[in-house]
């Protein structure tokens, strides 16, 4: 199995953030692999990552970064393929990150979800790939429909909650 989603953090530090988006391509059954590398502290393997990614099958980046937040960037920077940020919070509640992450110069877009939404990396890698690959198209249809379902159930539990001048 190969990898067609590629998540990469700045450090382990971001993965209890970043698992949201492992589960969910997991549940969906999207293969993808998870590596640490830093912008900073090994700007030659981020490099070589990213050059090297399209040709080893990879579809989607998503890349988590916190604070200075350069990693999506250094990584559009390298390659053509999709770049997904997630800016994580830390300092200003995250939004340098996302502030960071948002800001990049013409001809290098980043596509950024909100501060720590790496569920919704996940859910938008799936929708690029999804576009050339019916099998994960299957999957985001059944997410999709699954949205509305919970909202169903929620409203017959707030159906049996009982309150003197309560109506429905």
């Amino acid at each position: 199995m190969k990898p067609i989603v590629s998540i990469i953090m700045g450090s382990t530090s971001d993965l209890p953030i970043m698992e949201k988006a492992c589960q969910w391509l997991n549940d969906h059954r999207i293969a993808f692999e998870v590596n640490a590398l830093s912008a900073h502290r090994t700007p030659d393997a981020v490099e070589a990552f990213a050059k090297g990614a399209k040709e080893r099958g990879v579809k989607v980046i998503i890349a988590a970064a916190g604070m200075a937040a350069a990693l999506p960037g250094v990584i559009a920077a390298s390659t053509q393929l999709p770049v997904i940020g997630v800016p994580v919070k830390g300092m200003l509640d995250g939004l340098d990150a996302m502030l960071s992450i948002v800001q990049m110069p013409p001809g290098i877009p980043v596509a950024t979800v909100g501060v720590n939404a790496a569920q919704n990396a996940a859910i938008l890698a799936a929708q690029i790939i999804a576009l050339s690959d019916e099998e994960v198209a299957r999957e985001v249809e059944k997410h999709k429909a699954s949205l509305g379902e919970k909202i169903e159930k929620a409203n017959r539990a707030l159906a049996d909650i009982e309150y003197e001048y309560k109506t429905n």
